[in-house]
């Protein structure tokens, strides 16, 4: 009957109003008698209605939410964040408050004269710091001008499909002609965040992807681990939007990556990756054992032209599903309809919840510090350093400790609207993917009258959120006389984020922007530094046959060999050389242990290499980035390197020995 009907060419022309769905969120908000009687502070102007961020290097970084409730995208003022789809991370992701470096990006290229820059200040931070990210309830946009090519993008969710949309819009504002290569890059998870941040390396090894023919879009899944598992699939798009394509240069053929360490390059970050040297990728895909998804075409733009790229990234249940989605959105002008829809559903929401733009602004602020750990909001220090227990001890009060906790100390009868409008905050937090477990302490002394905490318990059985009453991610309820002193240091300490009804409304206490610490002068050389060394290719073992080691090495293969004697390997690292993979070394005793690698990062731990880590490991075969590392400095000319190749190689070659019981660096500067 469907086809029987789209056969009149009068209903066929409105198969996109038939294809729109109806809201899932049905819930009516209905206040309570004590909600109602409750007086509700104004809420600020319409200028509240945004959050404009200059400010890339702020205490903590801002954070937007935006979701389907579906699929979830939590991403930064510079551009970092995570993708979540149904409790699997989609892209990888780590909590990193001073880098911000994990997530979606996009690589700007000019063919002409090779300056690489990204569409934000992340990852390569490079360009001019004049740029703003603009955070509105259906999306974030992000603008930069950086050597006279001015970049805006705009990031939404659909409500319709599971995918995110990356609108990139780079106009010529030179007066030459600029041909601009654009390369995406996101690391593949499809796995639980906590699975990955566990075991990446391991969890890497189930992922396979694949080039969908005729189509701009790669695929990627996992393995299945059984008969009866059937594992999502993610699908990654990048086409030109409707205007690209009336362009007097159409958009260039794309080309594709999906292996990491070919596109990043052994010994280098996402800052410098190697794929952007002016090499094409590799198009490699399958088992690549450290997936990525990365796609690449060039624009051509004349003076004051515009190209619009739309870069599409989902996640379906099925392959045909994830192909299907890949094939619409490769129309060019039918991504148009998720920048409306996302508006709509948006609206839609605030009006479900009963809250303003102005007030999920706040509430989008106070994400912030329970995305990335912060002191800003959280307790006064010598509170927090007054607390013997751990998250164990949380059990007790129903509260696992694995998710952000956000604590509510309220005496005041007259200041509930704190109360209120944290409920909705909760609420609204869930509905965008991040789950917080939420604790209202009830601080009045009164034992027999409870008008207070009956108040507050009939705030939260009004709400949405009343199923989740002292549950996990819900919100717990607690009398303050009830709670031993030592639950309370505990119940501080946990939480990421304190309010207090003392300390103004929750609009007041989300601008906390945090005291600016005086600074340390910059260093000022008493003459200039030399000129820095050209940038080496990342190299690895030479493709030439390999030259004569500085000492008789058995077994040499160009890099290293064994001493004469046996007791130890010798490598030597020419300038702009790396191993093909870390050669590392253990170092243990029975009770402490550290890892050392060629590059000399290293993971010091104390009786379990797993549990009890002193700094971290990164199990990144690729950067082989560590937390430990020493610097020196020349105080006459301010140059930095490190006595071992990571994190600032110096000049001249390094040589590594690696022994029983020890490794030694050599290395000798100008």
């Amino acid at each position: 009957m469907q086809r029987r009907f789209l056969a009149d060419p009068t209903l066929k022309s409105a198969t996109l109003l038939l294809q729109e769905r109806i809201p899932r969120l049905t819930v009516t908000v209905t206040p309570h008698a004590a909600e109602a009687a409750t007086p509700r502070d104004e809420l600020p102007g319409q200028a509240g209605a945004i959050r404009v961020v200059t400010d890339f290097d702020r205490l903590l970084p801002e954070m937007h939410l935006l979701s389907n409730g579906r699929y979830h995208v939590a991403i930064s003022a510079s551009g970092g964040g995570w993708s979540r789809w149904h409790g699997l991370a989609v892209t990888r992701w780590r909590e990193d408050a001073t880098r911000d470096d994990w997530g979606q990006f996009c690589y700007l290229r000019d063919l002409d004269d090779g300056v690489v820059w990204s569409n934000t200040w992340q990852p390569t931070t490079r360009g001019g710091r004049a740029g703003e990210a603009v955070f509105m309830q259906s999306r974030a946009e992000f603008r930069r001008v950086d050597w006279q090519i001015e970049s805006h993008t705009l990031v939404s969710v659909s409500p319709e499909d599971d995918v995110e949309l990356r609108r990139l819009s780079l106009t010529n504002r030179s007066a030459r002609r600029r041909s601009i290569e654009v390369t995406t890059y996101a690391e593949v998870v499809l796995a639980p965040q906590g699975q990955d941040e566990s075991h990446p390396a391991f969890s890497n090894l189930f992922v396979q992807t694949e080039i969908l023919p005729g189509q701009p879009a790669i695929l990627a899944s996992r393995r299945r681990r059984g008969p009866d598992e059937s594992p999502p699939w993610l699908l990654h798009v990048m086409t030109g939007s409707c205007a690209a394509e009336r362009l007097a240069h159409p958009v260039g053929t794309p080309s594709f990556e999906t292996d990491r360490g070919r596109f990043v390059g052994r010994g280098r970050t996402l800052r410098d990756p190697a794929a952007v040297d002016g090499r094409p990728l590799s198009g490699t895909t399958g088992a690549t054992l450290d997936p990525v998804a990365s796609i690449r075409r060039t624009v051509v733009l004349e003076p004051g032209e515009t190209v619009r790229l739309d870069i599409v990234t989902g996640v379906a249940a099925t392959r045909d599903q994830a192909a299907e989605i890949a094939a619409k959105y490769s129309d060019p002008c039918l991504a148009d309809r998720v920048i409306d829809l996302a508006w709509t559903r948006g609206t839609i929401m605030l009006q479900q919840l009963g809250i303003a733009e102005p007030e999920a602004q706040a509430y989008g602020r106070l994400a912030g510090s329970l995305v990335h750990a912060s002191r800003l909001r959280r307790a006064n220090p010598a509170v927090i350093a007054r607390n013997r227990r751990g998250q164990s001890d949380l059990w007790g009060h129903g509260i696992s400790g694995d998710l952000p906790l956000v604590l509510v100390r309220i005496r005041d009868r007259h200041q509930l609207e704190l109360v209120r409008q944290i409920i909705h905050a909760h609420a609204w937090w869930r509905m965008h993917g991040l789950d917080v477990d939420l604790v209202v302490w009830n601080e009045d002394e009164s034992v027999y009258r409870q008008g207070l905490h009956e108040s507050i318990l009939d705030l939260v059985s009004a709400s949405p959120e009343a199923g989740l009453a002292d549950r996990p991610g819900g919100i717990f309820v607690r009398r303050g006389e009830q709670l031993s002193e030592e639950d309370r240091l505990l119940l501080q300490a946990a939480a990421r984020v304190m309010l207090t009804d003392d300390a103004g409304t929750l609009f007041e206490q989300a601008e906390k922007r945090g005291r600016v610490e005086g600074t340390i002068p910059p260093f000022k050389p008493r003459r200039p530094p030399p000129p820095p060394e050209p940038a080496a290719s990342p190299a690895t073992i030479p493709a030439t046959s390999p030259a004569p080691p500085p000492e008789p090495l058995h077994a040499f293969n160009g890099l290293g060999g064994f001493t004469a004697d046996g007791g130890g390997y010798v490598i030597h690292l020419p300038p702009g050389t790396h191993t093909p993979a870390p050669w590392a070394n253990c170092l243990a005793n029975p009770r402490i242990g550290t890892l050392v690698s060629e590059s000399g990062s290293g993971c010091t731990w104390v009786d379990n290499s797993h549990e009890f880590r002193l700094t971290p490991w990164t199990n990144d075969p690729v950067t082989d980035s560590g937390g430990e590392a020493v610097y020196i400095r020349d105080e006459e000319t301010g140059r930095v390197w490190s006595p071992t190749p990571y994190p600032a190689r110096g000049r001249g070659a390094y040589t590594v020995r690696h022994a029983v019981g020890s490794s030694v660096f050599e290395h000798e500067t100008d």
